[in-house]
């Protein structure tokens, strides 16, 4: 993109230090680099911003980032590092800080450190996203569900099961409409709605659609191992597509 195209472009990382379920799971060795490293190269690589900047209040996690080509100009603060911090305010804060330097921002691309399925592609489809009009907010990243929602099961009290929506048993599953959920990696946002604390999923947000195969969540240590799996599978697919 040209200079003035990521004119006021921010990348911002959060990675806190308290991870607990996976113990220092942001900079832990994913597929032979630290975990943050994989968000980092494609922020950089991805040509749409005109700072990569590391959201932490961990020095290990902040030299690591840094080492990997990350800006971490502040040490986020306790009050915004707890396990009941929602990512807006993280954001928010963060655009604050730049403000408060003499750095305007006017689109701030919140990056998961634990997406190493993001790809540059990806993160310049939701920069153009959120450029394409004036009343999109938001755009981030999405995935379908494998199986119809609408047949969901529920376990009950006494150990057996029930439908979510019985009303749904006899529907083939393709008469019923497709669903999608956040896969958790990007969220692009225009500044005031991170500063105003606007919610993403809404009208005003724009999904950018992933493959199922390059989406997973990595919450538990099943989690990562199936996470890695994936991706060594998609890179040697890479591999042999450019044979």
């Amino acid at each position: 993109m040209s200079d003035d195209a990521r004119s006021g472009s921010v990348a911002v990382i959060p990675a806190r230090g308290g991870s607990k379920r996976i113990p220092r799971k942001n900079i832990k060795s994913f597929a032979g680099k630290p975990m943050i490293a994989w968000s980092i190269e494609a922020a950089r690589t991805s040509g749409c911003f005109d700072r990569v900047i590391v959201s932490t209040d961990d020095e290990e996690i902040a030299a690591v980032a840094s080492e990997w080509g990350a800006d971490v100009p502040f040490r986020r603060p306790a009050e915004l590092s707890d396990d009941h911090t929602g990512t807006i305010p993280v954001i928010a804060h963060a655009i604050e800080w730049l403000r408060d330097h003499g750095e305007a921002t006017d689109a701030v691309c919140c990056l998961y450190a634990t997406a190493p399925f993001v790809q540059p592609k990806d993160l310049r489809s939701g920069y153009q996203s959120l450029l394409s009009g004036e009343e999109i907010e938001y755009a981030f990243s999405v995935t379908s569900y494998a199986f119809p929602i609408q047949r969901a099961l529920r376990m009950t009290p006494q150990g057996r099961v029930a439908m979510f929506q019985p009303e749904h048993f006899h529907t083939r599953s393709q008469d019923l409409e497709e669903a999608w959920h956040d896969a958790g990696q990007f969220y692009w946002g225009r500044a005031e709605a991170w500063r105003e604390g606007l919610p993403i999923f809404s009208e005003r947000a724009v999904p950018v659609i992933l493959p199922r195969h390059r989406v997973q969540d990595i919450d538990t240590l099943e989690d990562w191992q199936r996470a890695e799996w994936l991706f060594r599978a998609w890179r040697a697919e890479q591999g042999n597509e450019k044979q």
